[in-house]
């Protein structure tokens, strides 16, 4: 008979919080994507256009790790208008030797925001500027928020912008990131000027039409663009990458599919072979990260199983060690 850990959404945020320990997972995690035989099928996708809405599951096997988790993870963007979540979801743990259920993290959502910020903690870490000090957050929901903390775990920012197309919600997202985080957070009315004032910029919408022009890009910044994880969704104009002196995929097989570069692709800007160092080679050393102070990068993350591994047994580790959650014998 199995025993199986089951946590809540308030056990799992009292057992992993964005921190340079949740970054730092992460990271191991993308250096065992380019380091050792990991096993991370294709992202199942499904859309649900009738309610704007969108269902992956992703995971991975990671050598090393003694489970792996399977997550279901669904987005419907129209749920804030009847006062719900857009996100909401849950992963399994498994033993990786037996297959059998360690744990039900019904985190609706919470380890997966928690892991895409690690995400582009990790990204600012390699690309960005060792000085960078300003930033600029194209949206104004929950990735923002964390985009942003995330970034200030890594780099000593002092000065952000935030921009949505709902003024109110940027104005409210920037009162509440400042006072958290201590330093100036204003909302960006000036869309243009507030991206090319920033040292980093992430952007963290799903939309499905460029809302960063190329033009708008300065030598030495850093763009971490991580909303384009469907096919349909498109946040950064392809020129882009062509701009920049560095692009790094966090998988080159899924963004290729569905990221940035998948509409660079289709402009014909790219070459749909054309080779990338991913966020786990530069982690590792293997491929280089910035080159020069001047330069400009782009991370393009569309989420891995890999992370969602990590961060799932992080969390079931956590929970054991501290006795939360419930168990139940199978």
């Amino acid at each position: 008979m199995a025993n199986v850990k089951i946590l809540t959404e308030a056990d799992l945020r009292n057992a992993v919080q964005l921190d340079l320990d949740a970054v730092d997972c992460v990271e191991q995690a993308f250096l065992a994507l380019a380091t050792t035989d990991v096993i991370m099928p294709p992202i199942l996708s499904m859309a649900i256009a009738p309610f704007n809405g969108e269902v992956d599951v992703k995971t991975a096997f990671v050598p090393g790790i003694d489970s792996f988790a399977i997550k279901i993870s669904p987005g419907f963007f129209d749920n804030p208008k009847i006062g719900l979540s857009s996100t909401s979801g849950l992963m399994v743990v498994f033993a990786a030797r037996t297959g059998t259920v360690e744990a039900l993290l019904l985190d609706n959502g919470y380890l997966t925001d928690i892991r895409t910020a690690a995400a582009g903690a990790v990204a600012a870490r390699h690309l960005s500027r060792d000085d960078a000090s300003t930033a600029c957050i194209l949206g104004a929901g929950s990735q923002c928020k964390l985009q942003l903390k995330a970034l200030c775990l890594v780099r000593s920012i002092s000065r952000a912008a935030i921009w949505a197309r709902d003024l109110d919600k940027a104005r409210a997202a920037a009162v509440e990131m400042s006072n958290e985080l201590g330093i100036a957070v204003s909302v960006a009315t000036d869309l243009q000027a507030s991206v090319q004032e920033a040292d980093i910029v992430v952007t963290t919408t799903p939309a499905s039409a460029p809302i960063l022009p190329s033009a708008w890009l300065q030598p030495g910044q850093h763009v971490t663009a991580m909303g384009s994880d469907q096919v349909h969704k498109n946040e950064i104009e392809p020129a882009c990458l062509v701009k920049a002196d560095l692009y790094v995929p966090d998988r080159l097989s899924q963004t290729r599919s569905l990221g940035e570069l998948h509409w660079a692709i289709a402009a014909g800007l790219v070459d749909p072979s054309a080779k990338f160092a991913e966020l786990g080679e530069v982690v590792a050393g293997r491929a280089k990260g910035r080159i020069c102070p001047e330069a400009i990068t782009i991370a393009d993350l569309t989420g891995t199983g890999v992370q969602d591994t990590a961060i799932a047994t992080l969390a079931r580790q956590r929970a054991i060690a501290s006795g939360i959650g419930a168990d139940f014998t199978n």
